[in-house]
Order: C-alpha cells, then sequence, then structure tokens
C-alpha cells in the first residue's frame, strides 16, 4: 500500500485554495441577496401600497461547488482559474420570480431593469419563443453591484420571471427527465409538449378572468426595454 506524503506546504496552498473559493462563493451570496432585496420592496410595496400584489413567491439558489465543477466540464473551460469561471459561467446565482400572469412577468422585468445600479447583459425571453419542448420562461443576468470592505463589485445574477402555470409545468418537467436520466420517452416528451400548451391556454384565460373581474382594459403588452449590456 503507497502512503503519501502529505507536506506542510501543500496543506498550505490547499487551504488557501478553498479559502480563495469560499470568498468566490460568497461574492455570488451577496449578489443574490441584494437581488432579493430589490424583489422583497418591490412586493412589499405592491402589498401595501396597491391593490394587487403580482408576486406570488420567489425562490433562490447558489450552484453548489460540485455542480460548478459539472458545468466547467460540460463547458469544456480548459485550464479554469476563478476568472474564466466568473466570464463563462453567469448562473452561479440564480434567483426565480414566480407571478400571478404573463403581464406581471414583463412588468416585474422592467421595474427591476430599470433600477439604476442594474445593468442587463442578456436576456432570453423563452415566453415569445418557447422551447422546442414548451418551456416558457423569461430569463435575464443582470450584474448587481455589492459593496465590499474591498470596494464594489459587479456581480452577475440570473433572474428567471415565470407565471404560476410555467412553475408548475418546469417542475414536473425536471421530475420526469430526472427520473429517466434525461432519456425521456418519446410518448411522454409529446404529453409534456401538450401539457405546456395547456398552461399557457390556462396562463391566457385566468388573466383573461381577473382583468374582466377588476375591470381592467384589454391591452397590447408593450415588449421589455432593449437590455443595457455590459462588455465581457
Amino acid at each position: 500500500m503507497t502512503t503519501l506524503q502529505v507536506t506542510e506546504d501543500s496543506i498550505r496552498k490547499t487551504r488557501e485554495l478553498r479559502d480563495e473559493f469560499q470568498r468566490f462563493l460568497r461574492e455570488y451570496e451577496f449578489g443574490m441577496r441584494e437581488v432579493e432585496t430589490k424583489i422583497s420592496i418591490l412586493r412589499d410595496e405592491f402589498t401595501h401600497h396597491h391593490a394587487y400584489n403580482p408576486i406570488e413567491h420567489v425562490k433562490s439558489r447558489l450552484k453548489t461547488p460540485d455542480s460548478i465543477v459539472e458545468k466547467i466540464a460540460r463547458k469544456g473551460i480548459e485550464e479554469p482559474d476563478f476568472e474564466r469561471i466568473r466570464a463563462e459561467i453567469t448562473d452561479i446565482a440564480g434567483v426565480r420570480v414566480t407571478c400571478s400572469f404573463v403581464a406581471d412577468v414583463y412588468r416585474l422585468f422592467d421595474l427591476l431593469t430599470a433600477q439604476d445600479d442594474i445593468t442587463v447583459r442578456t436576456v432570453k425571453d423563452y415566453i415569445a419563443t418557447p422551447k422546442d419542448n414548451g418551456y416558457k420562461s423569461l430569463h435575464a443576468i443582470i450584474e448587481v453591484p455589492v459593496f465590499l470592505s474591498t470596494g464594489a463589485l459587479s456581480v452577475p445574477v440570473e433572474v428567471q420571471f415565470r407565471t404560476i402555470a410555467m412553475d408548475f409545468w418546469a417542475s414536473l418537467e425536471h421530475k420526469i427527465y430526472y427520473k429517466f436520466s434525461n432519456q425521456v420517452p418519446s410518448h411522454l416528451v409529446e404529453s409534456l409538449t401538450d401539457a405546456a400548451d395547456a398552461a399557457a391556454e390556462l396562463d391566457s384565460r385566468m388573466e383573461r378572468l381577473h382583468r374582466e373581474a377588476h375591470g381592467v382594459p384589454q391591452r397590447q403588452l408593450a415588449p421589455p426595454p432593449p437590455p443595457r449590456i455590459v462588455p465581457v
């Protein structure tokens, strides 16, 4: 049996790497909390000062070290360092905002991204253009400033906006793909696509009912404003 010689220097370097990785993840945690605070303020304002609150619930998550390593491998990042990971992986921190209706999705997107300290890096509108399997959601990578003792730092955070119906469908779709290790039988894929269409119809019908019940005139929703892009 071979015994590995562990030197004090190797232990020191391992600890330094561990500490640096913890600091790296903490930056994203702080960025995520900044976005959570902004959304919480909007939610409280709607609750206390308006007759209607468009936010149903909010979830957030920070990728685990194992998940980050897996994504590095999937993206084929060779000799990764923290700067390359920052540049290549933009969804380490994520916040999901579930709204009542499609109109609320775009309204919340506008309200959040119009704030002066928010910069939009990318937007993927899977509501206007759903994925082939029927997935719908509005994805945005935004940058938010985090003020540390060493100065300000811009942190990317992925924010997803979706309706209750979209969230329900996405949750079940994820469970099905997980059960079959992404090798889902074709008849189930077709059923999922049909269910996505049914969820979209439910969204439309419930929004019409909401407008009728509250006397809100039907109107054409304006698309979100062009994103402000920061060079990467």
